[in-house]
């Protein structure tokens, strides 16, 4: 198992966080992602590591921002 932790801006409630969780939870070989709405902290577990890219593209098509990953 590998966990990947990032930030993602712009989330202000919890339909923002199901919608990152679901998006994120799209990637082949991701198996769980826990969001934290307060500080915008997001980590993700994965059967391997995940692409930096495949990361922006999810939360992006979630509407939102990645930090840092």
């Amino acid at each position: 198992m590998t966990t990947t932790t990032f930030s993602v801006r712009g989330m202000t409630c919890g339909h923002c966080v199901a919608a990152v969780r679901d998006e994120l939870g799209r990637i082949d070989g991701v198996t769980g992602v826990d969001v934290d709405l307060d500080s915008g902290a997001v980590a993700l577990t994965s059967t391997g590591p995940v692409t930096a890219d495949a990361i922006a593209a999810a939360v992006d098509e979630a509407g939102y921002a990645v930090a840092g990953v």
